[in-house]
């Protein structure tokens, strides 16, 4: 019975607002802060990690003796 109770007093409620005019309203900007504080929470964590990465390579042990040589080096060698 309450719920049929509920529903007669929404109904009016929901006539009023005009149907040509629709808003995400509350919730959807709740919805849209959550998504961007996750993205960027998300950013900040790829950051972090991406700051502890080594990008050098360790000596390949088949080339023997050989130190391993910047790209700078490389060309510095053959020109």
């Amino acid at each position: 019975m309450s719920a049929s109770l509920a529903m007669t007093h929404l109904v009016p409620l929901a006539k009023e607002v005009d149907e040509n005019k629709v808003t995400p309203g509350v919730l959807g900007f709740i919805v849209f802060a959550v998504m961007a504080l996750a993205v960027w929470r998300l950013m900040k964590s790829m950051n972090r990690h991406m700051s502890k990465v080594d990008f050098k390579e360790a000596p390949d042990p088949a080339a023997g003796s050989r130190e391993p040589v910047d790209a700078g080096e490389a060309k510095a060698e053959r020109g």
